[in-house]
C-alpha cells in the first residue's frame, strides 16, 4: 500500500470514528486530531493481536471473535487518546457498525 493510501485510510478512520461520536450512544463525539490518533492506535493494537494470535482474532477478523476483539479494541483505545469517551455498550455498537461500514468501505489491507 502506498504513503497516500494508507494517509487516505487513516483519514476515512477518523472521520467514521468522529461520525461515531455523534452516532453511537455511550461514544462521546471527538475532533479530528483525537480520531487520528484513535484510528491510528486501533490499527496498531489491531495488529499486534494479529501478529500474536493470527487474523482470526484480529479486530479486522470476521465472526464473533473478531467483533468482541474489534469492540475491547474500541474500549481501550480511549484509556490512551485524550478526550475520548466510551461505554462498553458503545464500543459494541461501534464495533458492528464500523464492521458494517468495513463491507463497504474496506479499509483493510488485503
Amino acid at each position: 500500500m502506498s504513503w497516500i493510501g494508507m494517509i487516505v485510510r487513516f483519514i476515512v478512520a477518523a472521520l467514521v470514528l468522529m461520525v461515531m461520536g455523534y452516532v453511537v450512544p455511550g461514544f462521546s463525539p471527538i475532533g479530528f486530531w483525537s480520531a487520528l490518533l484513535a484510528a491510528l492506535v486501533i490499527a496498531l493494537v489491531g495488529y499486534i493481536i494479529e501478529a500474536m494470535f493470527g487474523k482470526s482474532v484480529s479486530p479486522y477478523g470476521r465472526g464473533l471473535v473478531g467483533f468482541l476483539v474489534s469492540a475491547v479494541v474500541i474500549y481501550f483505545t480511549q484509556f490512551l487518546v485524550p478526550g475520548m469517551h466510551v461505554s462498553i455498550l458503545g464500543a459494541l455498537i461501534a464495533a458492528f457498525l464500523i464492521g458494517l461500514v468495513d463491507l463497504f468501505i474496506p479499509t483493510a489491507v488485503r
